[in-house]
């Protein structure tokens, strides 16, 4: 459901940028969204690396906190 959800976002992202110029807060929107899409997709990998059994699966892959620009 998740990846679903962050795939619907990113066409829609596409498509707004490629169709016109977004403001600072419509760009600030759009950019809070897809770090939680990208939070979503992370927790999914990890949860999927920790069922196979994947070594370091659940320290390694964190939430967006943990991420430095």
């Amino acid at each position: 459901m998740q990846l679903g959800m962050g795939r619907e976002l990113l066409g829609f992202v596409r498509r707004t940028l490629g169709e016109s110029t977004p403001s600072d807060c419509e760009l600030q929107g759009m950019v809070a969204h897809l770090c939680t899409a990208l939070s979503d997709a992370l927790r999914v990998a990890d949860s999927r690396g920790a069922l196979l059994g994947l070594p370091g699966s659940r320290d390694q892959v964190g939430s967006a906190e943990n991420v430095t620009l």
